[in-house]
């Protein structure tokens, strides 16, 4: 399966070349680690949500979970690259479904963009996802961008599981808690 800005490996120009780490050192600290209220404000400072609300702390939090492979709770700078490009892919994807330009997408928009990002999900699913993520039927994009990590990282983890990709996997009741509580 392929999802816009997934996998994408820490290679190419060294870090201080890189155009993105001049938003990363802005907020960085002494151990070249951001938080996710730095995030926040970096993410918030570049611009990236363009003229949609900026990112809750919720959200930014789950986006360091998702990517936060040493479980440090915090993001460097390749961390931080990969995180850039899944943003842009899936403010693309929102972008190409919010028709409207209200800054929301209806359910149906919501089942397609989430279609296109590669997920086959039932319905039910998408009634649970609609129930979490909207308001009055509509889903703005940090909310989105919140259901985008959540479906990555919770597809990471079950593919870690499924070992021969059958679409199925055993988990212990404490790793099955620790997998849904971490995202």
């Amino acid at each position: 399966m392929a999802y816009p800005g997934y996998g994408a490996g820490p290679g190419g120009a060294p870090a201080q070349q890189d155009p993105l780490y001049g938003y990363f050192s802005a907020v960085a600290g002494q151990d070249g680690q951001i938080s996710a209220d730095e995030l926040q404000r970096c993410l918030t400072q570049s611009g990236i949500s363009g003229s949609y609300q900026p990112f809750s702390l919720d959200t930014c939090r789950l986006m360091i979970s998702m990517l936060d492979r040493d479980m440090s709770g915090s993001m460097g700078f390749a961390e931080f690259r990969e995180l850039w490009q899944a943003l842009n892919g899936w403010k693309n994807t929102f972008a190409s479904f919010d028709r409207d330009h209200s800054g929301t997408v209806e359910g149906h928009e919501m089942q397609q963009a989430i279609t296109t990002m590669g997920y086959n999900l039932s319905p039910q699913a998408m009634n649970c996802i609609m129930k979490r993520y909207s308001i009055h039927g509509r889903i703005p994009f940090d909310d989105f961008v919140s259901c985008s990590v959540r479906l990555r990282a919770l597809t990471d983890q079950f593919r870690r599981r499924d070992t021969n990709q059958t679409g199925s996997a055993s988990f212990h009741y404490d790793d099955f808690i620790q997998v849904t509580m971490s995202i």
